[in-house]
């Protein structure tokens, strides 16, 4: 079931250049609004992680990804106000009205740099979910991407689907565009964990890239009590 009409929110949308607008009724409004600023607490509480020995490392949300060798990292940059237009249009910075923020972005070589191949990147992003009324699922979330995603000429593979990441299960969407010669493909990952919509994009010019990179990512078990 899609989100309904009241008042629209910007939000990531990582295929994207810009964000999408999600709609929600009147009554999903009323009562998302007691719920609003203990959401954006637990929010503002995600860590930013952080990166060591190749594996950058998120405790709050129990996640691990390893970056290839050799690639460069422009995770600064993506969460500064100016870092989108010197970057990759396939990774804008949140808008820090959504409360968003740019947790990982690794590029196979650097953004301003041409090359003949695909740019294969990494992007992870955590936004609030306070400014998403309404939303109650990660596949709710695939409504408004994929209808800006095809904007962009991109193509959906087929509808969005659960996939099992070790302990953690997340909606998944993948989605191709041609690019003169070139194939690009993409795959975004979304769960709500938090008071957050975490999303893990992964872009690559191969089938077998793409997948390699999203097993690039790791859950940690939940500890016992």
């Amino acid at each position: 079931m899609g989100l309904c009409r009241c008042r629209n929110v910007r939000g990531v949308i990582f295929i994207l250049v810009s964000a999408a607008c999600i709609f929600v009724s009147p009554q999903l409004c009323s009562s998302q609004a007691q719920s609003t600023r203990s959401n954006r607490s637990s929010h503002s509480s995600v860590d930013a992680g952080s990166v060591a020995n190749g594996v950058y490392r998120n405790k709050t949300l129990g996640f691990t990804c390893k970056i290839p060798d050799g690639w460069v990292l422009r995770t600064d940059d993506m969460n500064k106000p100016e870092g989108q237009a010197n970057a990759n249009a396939a990774a804008p910075a949140p808008p820090s009205s959504a409360g968003g923020k740019v947790l990982l972005a690794a590029f196979s070589r650097p953004p301003e740099a041409q090359g003949e191949e695909v740019n294969a990147s990494i992007l992870i992003a955590a936004e609030s979910a306070a400014a998403y009324p309404g939303l109650t699922d990660a596949a709710q979330y695939f409504f408004p991407l994929t209808e800006v995603a095809k904007a962009r000429g991109f193509i959906p593979d087929e509808d969005p689907y659960e996939i099992a990441i070790g302990s953690k299960t997340l909606v998944r969407g993948d989605f191709h565009k041609s690019v003169g010669t070139r194939v690009m493909r993409q795959s975004t990952m979304v769960m709500l964990a938090h008071g957050s919509v975490v999303s893990f994009t992964v872009i690559g010019g191969t089938d077998d890239q793409v997948e390699d990179l999203v097993d690039s990512l790791s859950f940690t078990p939940a500890a016992k009590k």
